[in-house]
């Protein structure tokens, strides 16, 4: 897990360290905010929402306490679904751009796959494809969620590894796609590196929480993982 996690940090500090990289994503910053705006402004919301169903009512010291509680776990369920929201639609409305940036990284490390000649609503409605069973496997943590929802530690727990989960499958679509992996493909890919990939969503995940570096995730995630998957196919 630490693997992954420093992987993230690796492909960030490329992301902002090379010019060619740079140019990249000074272009997609502008969309990534609009969407960031407009999905953490539905997230906060949805915290107050949450939160009012789970809060209770009383008087004595431990109410204060569970009522704190409560408020906590309803900001991290209202914000992993903030998180998921932006990622699936950022990695969707600037697919051209992430293409062109994984490519551009892995020109950097002495290599060239050749991805697939599509244009550029093509690659939004790909990654949109893409995107639509590791949904399915999402709603499916989001249902358990549900059956424990008058549990919020144990909701929370199972929604937050299901949106790790999801993470996993959509900050390396671009990867991916160049390399024309379908979703078994991809689902045995993640399967192989279990705990490398768990470290590296859970830590995308974090950054997402920090403001300005939350614009930058997506386009790191997205040169780290064009580096780590050369570096682990020179090796092999």
């Amino acid at each position: 897990m630490i693997r992954g996690a420093l992987a993230l940090l690796s492909g960030l500090r490329l992301l902002l360290g090379r010019s060619e990289l740079r140019a990249i994503l000074w272009r997609m910053v502008a969309l990534l905010l609009v969407l960031m705006l407009v999905t953490f402004g539905a997230t906060f919301w949805l915290v107050d929402y949450i939160a009012a169903m789970w809060i209770p009512a009383g008087d004595a010291w431990y109410w204060q306490v569970l009522s704190w509680l409560a408020g906590v776990l309803a900001f991290v369920l209202a914000m992993i679904c903030g998180i998921v929201s932006f990622v699936l639609l950022g990695s969707a409305a600037s697919a051209p751009w992430l293409d062109d940036l994984a490519a551009r990284t892995e020109a950097l490390s002495g290599s060239t796959i050749t991805g697939q000649q599509t244009g550029w609503m093509q690659l939004v409605g790909d990654s949109l494809a893409n995107s639509i069973r590791p949904l399915f496997g999402l709603l499916a943590w989001g249902v358990a969620a549900l059956l424990f929802f008058w549990l919020p530690p144990v909701a929370t727990a199972l929604w937050s590894y299901g949106g790790i989960r999801f993470l996993s499958f959509e900050l390396i679509d671009t990867p991916a796609s160049r390399r024309n992996w379908d979703f078994n493909t991809r689902k045995q890919k993640l399967h192989e590196r279990r705990w490398f990939y768990l470290g590296f969503s859970a830590t995308a995940m974090l950054l997402m929480l920090v403001p300005v570096l939350n614009l930058l995730v997506i386009p790191a995630a997205v040169v780290s993982i064009s580096s780590d998957l050369l570096r682990v196919q020179n090796s092999g």
